[in-house]
């Protein structure tokens, strides 16, 4: 799984079906924007320059500035994948903000997505 195509993949790319999804459940951009500071430590600032530049997951990942520590405490499954049994690290912080971003649309009080 080391060279998963995601890892390359442009996070500008996805972050609109994010978005899409979550406004569908009458959620908004704001929120996603929310769930992925609280994972990745990033301000606003600091993700919107990651969007507008074409940063890949891998980079996303690797350059956030401080993952939160409660990102364990995120299980369930994401296409059949149970996130909390994920060997590849990349791969979990993909997968949980795949979960973060499930959760959000499936209505979820937003103190409960972000472990509080």
């Amino acid at each position: 799984m080391e060279n998963h195509r995601i890892y390359g993949t442009k996070v500008s790319s996805v972050y609109p079906h994010y978005v899409t999804k979550a406004e569908r459940k009458q959620r908004t951009r704001a929120e996603v924007d929310e769930v992925i500071r609280w994972l990745t430590g990033y301000t606003q600032e600091q993700l919107t320059h990651h969007l507008e530049h074409g940063t890949d997951f891998a980079t996303f990942f690797a350059d956030a500035p401080a993952l939160n520590p409660n990102r364990r405490l995120i299980t369930g499954l994401v296409c059949g994948v149970r996130v909390e049994a994920v060997e590849h690290p990349l791969m979990q912080n993909i997968r949980y903000l795949d979960k973060l971003v499930d959760e959000l649309a499936k209505g979820k009080a937003m103190a409960k997505i972000l472990r509080q």
